[in-house]
């Protein structure tokens, strides 16, 4: 029951993160992050960002320059982290972007970090197609092949 409530927490988090960046506002957002929130990104997006104050000046800047808005097209979470799919429409520049997210949250059901994946095909001239700055081999993650290993 305490993982079911905590799974409840965490997807209230995220989908009233996605109302704030939606509304443009700098409070809302503060509310669901941690004090180290970081948010990652593929190549050639920027980032990563870190902090409260360096996100949300992103994604208002984004709703005040693109018209951006978003939508959260599913949504799946366990006891400790969600994961969805997303939709950003940029609707003063007639662009639409597709991908999806996973959410890291701290003790207090906050988000600690986002790693942004974005719908698109792979840099064939870049060696790895990973998240910009994202420490993989430090959080467990594989960054050899399993015959390499």
């Amino acid at each position: 029951m305490e993982c079911e409530s905590r799974q409840k927490a965490l997807i209230q988090c995220v989908r009233r993160y996605f109302e704030a960046c939606n509304e443009a506002n700098r409070e809302k957002m503060y509310e669901c992050f941690a004090d180290e929130v970081v948010h990652y990104f593929p190549p050639g997006v920027g980032g990563p960002y870190v902090g409260k104050k360096c996100i949300a000046d992103l994604w208002i800047n984004s709703v005040h320059v693109n018209g951006s808005r978003w939508t959260i097209d599913r949504i799946v979470a366990d006891g400790s982290s969600v994961a969805i799919e997303w939709s950003h429409f940029k609707t003063k520049i007639g662009e639409r972007i597709r991908g999806a997210e996973w959410y890291e949250f701290n003790s207090q059901n906050l988000i600690s970090v986002i790693r942004a994946y974005y719908a698109s095909p792979p840099d064939r001239s870049r060696r790895a197609n990973e998240l910009e700055g994202f420490p993989y081999g430090a959080k467990g993650f594989p960054v050899a092949s399993p015959d390499e290993a």
